[in-house]
């Protein structure tokens, strides 16, 4: 069984969650983050694919999808953050 966890979610992404700001998932890796977020919120799911990056504890990761999350993490969604 995959541990809940709350995700913080920008803005923009707020309006597919009837405004919530922080949503509970299952979810042990990033990458399940995002497909848990996509199945609870269908209409995340065009932002999800265009690309963002998820924050756990501070630390951006915006490629992969394999970092452990658990519920001690700050886990927060954000736009895409590309190098430059």
């Amino acid at each position: 069984m995959k541990p809940k966890v709350q995700v913080h979610l920008w803005s923009a992404l707020r309006r597919h969650t009837g405004g919530a700001e922080v949503v509970e998932v299952e979810a042990a890796t990033t990458g399940q983050v995002l497909e848990a977020l996509t199945d609870a919120y269908p209409g995340l799911g065009p932002m999800i694919e265009a690309g963002v990056s998820v924050a756990i504890d501070g630390r951006i990761y915006a490629t992969s999808l394999t970092e452990a999350v658990g519920p001690e993490n700050e886990i927060f969604i954000l736009q895409r953050i590309k190098g430059g």
